[in-house]
């Protein structure tokens, strides 16, 4: 990833205490040939994602064909996260999106946008919109929505 993408992530993940920290395990893009059945390296990725998630944890799918949240609904969301207490893993396709397989894991699926969004830049929005919501919940100024 280019530079500014993990600054950007990085700046995020440092704003974030106790409790909810953020923990970035990237997941090599799985190769293919041009004009290639995508299928074949979509399986590969997620398996190797698969295989970073743990049993307890509670699992949500960024797809775009899923429901959004704004911020208020994400705020209250990770707080009921944070009471149940299960680690959360958030799985962030590649360029051909999420293996089936990781989308009958997931617990939940969560569209950021309509858009179609670069991988890195995602990262980037996911880690400050969860910034965002727990700023929103301790009562922090950063949320003048």
């Amino acid at each position: 990833m280019p530079d500014w993408i993990n600054a950007g992530f990085e700046e995020y993940r440092r704003r974030l205490r106790k409790p909810l920290t953020l923990e970035l395990h990237e997941i090599a893009v799985a190769l293919r040939r041009p004009g290639e059945n995508p299928r074949p390296a979509i399986e590969r990725e997620g398996a190797a994602m698969l295989a970073a998630v743990d049993r307890q944890d509670y699992v949500v799918a960024l797809d775009i064909g899923a429901a959004p949240m704004n911020t208020a609904e994400l705020s209250e969301w990770v707080a009921r996260r944070l009471q149940e207490g299960r680690p959360l893993a958030l799985l962030i396709g590649g360029p051909d999106g999420l293996a089936p397989r990781c989308l009958e894991r997931a617990d939940q699926r969560w569209s950021l946008s309509p858009l179609t969004l670069p991988h890195g830049l995602v990262r980037i929005i996911v880690a400050e919109q969860i910034y965002r919501a727990m700023s929103l919940l301790a009562g922090h100024p950063y949320h003048r929505a």
